[in-house]
């Protein structure tokens, strides 16, 4: 398909400078980013849905930027890692900051695996930048490569709900994705999900598993 317009902007320097925004020096730094944010690190927010999972099956995040949030769920003892990413910039840099992340290049609208190849296929802060007409598109291709589990960490709402993103509109929503992914596909369960709320705010991001 040919890319979305929110495709092309994070295929801007604008993607390039988010990348370079948030790249963190050390575990340290980034743990305490989410103490600062929430109260708490990533690490116990993904142990929260994560606990029960065997540390060796393998993970996919769609949009995984540079990396960190794979590097957080290797913290965990998380072996196969994997990850996508649109923007070239970015996997270069991931190369540099850490070892043993298996990262590419690819869209999330077109995920370059087999039918259920992983066991759990997960994003961070990207359903929230997907435009909701586009929804099904991007989320059927999760779907699609999950064998057993999907993820989201994502800024949380009960309706669909368009955000003024760093002054540009058309790039940011806040929404219920649980239930959204469980309006397309009929037979995903939620087995875990927690609400994270900010502490500067009454904004609520939302962590949650499914499961087929």
């Amino acid at each position: 398909m040919d890319s979305t317009l929110q495709e092309k902007f994070w295929n801007s320097n604008f993607g390039k400078e988010y990348t370079d925004r948030n790249k963190w020096n050390s575990d340290e730094e980034w743990d305490k980013i989410y103490c600062d944010t929430w109260g708490i690190t990533k690490l116990e927010i993904n142990n929260k849905v994560l606990k029960d999972l065997s540390r060796d099956i393998k993970i996919l995040e769609v949009g995984c930027n540079y990396g960190a949030q794979l590097r957080g769920l290797q913290r965990m003892g998380f072996k196969n890692l994997y990850g996508v990413e649109l923007q070239d910039y970015a996997v270069e840099e991931s190369k540099k900051a850490f070892a043993g992340l298996n990262i590419i290049s690819a869209s999330g609208f077109d995920l370059p695996f087999k039918d259920k190849f992983f066991d759990l296929v997960c994003t961070n802060g990207v359903l929230i930048h997907i435009s909701p007409d586009s929804h099904y598109s991007f989320m059927k291709e999760i779907y699609r490569c999950s064998c057993k589990y999907i993820m989201g960490w994502e800024y949380y709402s009960d309706v669909v709900e368009e955000l003024n993103y760093r002054n540009n509109q058309g790039y940011m929503w806040k929404a219920d994705f649980a239930g959204i992914y469980q309006n397309y596909f009929f037979d995903l369960k939620i087995k875990e999900k927690h609400f994270i709320k900010y502490l500067s705010n009454n904004n609520v991001d939302a962590i949650f598993l499914l499961e087929k």
